[in-house]
């Protein structure tokens, strides 16, 4: 079978990359309401590519919010089934000026796709949707394949554990298979074995009832620059560790044995702080680089705002002072305990000169898929099969707040097949794909499905 597929893949490969970047030209940026009207052209193109791929049905589906695109190709009732997630929105593209070509006009440099959503989501869901095609046309098709590709990953999931909850048997299956993650390089593939969970709040202070002369009434009125910036500089001690009372209380730390196994991953700390361009690494004293960023809980600022920001000085003493604040969390912690703990402490340590408003923006757990498990086993096999090498099991940095909903709805395993970099620029400007990756997930994708039905 390999062979009909790498002759099929190998004839349409030209057409497979131009299809994606078809996907690429929309701007299905899901927080923006001005692009409600785009959100729908892609849903439509997606179910429009499912059908051609091989689906027997696909629809758009309303929700409250953006709608979903749901597909799916049947083979055999006594065959097991793959549900596929993935979403179809996209982050902003802000800030426009630091984007070397049109975020939404797709460049191809150096071997890469440069565009918003190359490599988060719009690439690797597209992966599966030209896998499936394969398997059609070669006649090779073992498993039936379900699609769910949601439009609100990106802000939240919001409606979508209502429709999972509401269309149980629709989406009944027998394993999960997303890829909206990374692997360590096509040299040294990986599986993540888990993900961290999400808790974000914002926290606005409040001084005077305007803004005021800096000269008249500075040193007589607190500033809520000043006392938001004291705030989140208190909420780390000198050892990077956070110091929100309880937020360590349910994290289960990594074993001995797995984080001997994350120290034998290629890492270059050079090569690293290279790429990104920095002199020096930041984090919790004790661990790794890479444990920073996959088994240890984080606390993030991630926006913060007050004052004159325009051309020129004005010397104001600003009335109100706001900060967007990000948790990642590892297991057994929980997005409403740590959410709840972040926005006691921010309203308990303010100073009496000043008024807190906090509150969530959005939430998810962390997740975990156990290597055991004949999901996890057959997405090893199929790396091997592409790869030539065993892939190294590791845990994820990033959030994929539906995963522990899909769990608890369908009882059924994720398995995380994720063929992006960490450095592909996911949220930020010129946000690439490796179109050698796009290609290699296509490759690789029809093996899972086979090892998963042997």
């Amino acid at each position: 079978m390999s062979q009909l597929w790498k002759d099929y893949q190998e004839k349409n490969k030209d057409r497979f990359l131009n299809e994606m970047l078809d996907l690429l030209r929309i701007p299905s940026v899901s927080a923006k309401s001005e692009h409600k009207s785009d959100m729908l052209t892609c849903a439509e193109l997606v179910k429009k590519r499912l059908l051609e791929a091989g689906c027997d049905k696909a629809e758009v589906m309303e929700t409250e919010g953006h709608p979903i695109v749901y597909g799916e190709k049947s083979v055999d009732a006594s065959k097991p089934t793959v549900l596929v997630y993935g979403h179809y929105d996209v982050q902003p593209a802000e800030p426009l000026e630091l984007w070397h070509s049109g975020p939404f006009e797709p460049v191809i440099k150096d071997g890469k796709v440069f565009a918003r959503g190359s490599a988060d989501d719009k690439g690797q869901f597209y992966m599966h949707v030209k896998a499936l095609e394969t398997l059609v046309k070669t006649n090779t098709l073992t498993t039936n394949i379900k699609f769910l590709i949601e439009g609100e990953e990106e802000v939240g999931s919001p409606n979508l554990g209502k429709f999972v909850k509401e269309n149980k048997s629709l989406l009944k299956a027998d394993v999960i298979l997303i890829s909206d993650s990374s692997m360590l390089s096509l040299e040294n593939p990986s599986l993540d074995i888990g993900v961290r969970g999400l808790s974000y709040i914002e926290v606005e202070v409040t001084g005077a009832n305007r803004d005021l002369h800096s000269g008249t009434y500075g040193g007589a009125v607190a500033n809520p620059i000043t006392i938001l910036a004291r705030m989140i500089a208190s909420c780390h001690d000198e050892n990077n560790h956070i110091t929100i009372p309880g937020f360590y209380d349910d994290v289960v730390d990594a074993t001995t044995e797995e984080r001997a196994l994350m120290a034998k991953a290629p890492y270059d700390e050079k090569e690293y702080m290279d790429e990104l361009g920095v002199k020096a690494l930041w984090g919790e004293k004790g661990y790794s680089t890479n444990e920073r960023t996959g088994i240890r809980p984080t606390l993030e600022l991630n926006g913060i705002w007050g004052g004159y920001q325009g051309e020129g000085s004005k010397t104001v003493l600003p009335s109100k002072a706001s900060a967007k604040i990000s948790a990642r969390l590892v297991p057994n912690q929980s997005s409403h305990k740590i959410t709840e703990k972040l926005l006691n402490y921010f309203k308990s340590i303010a100073p009496a000169g000043v008024t807190i408003k906090a509150f969530e923006h959005h939430g998810g757990e962390p997740y975990m898929t156990p290597i055991q498990s004949k999901g996890y086993q057959a997405a090893a096999k199929a790396i091997a099969a592409t790869f030539g090498k065993q892939p190294i099991p590791v845990r994820g940095g990033g959030s994929i707040p539906i995963c522990s909903i899909l769990e608890h709805e369908l009882d059924v395993k994720i398995i995380f097949m994720g063929f992006g970099l960490d450095n592909d620029n996911l949220h930020s400007p010129n946000e690439k794909y490796n179109i050698e990756n796009y290609y290699k997930g296509i490759e690789t994708i029809p093996y899972f499905h086979q090892f998963f039905a042997e």
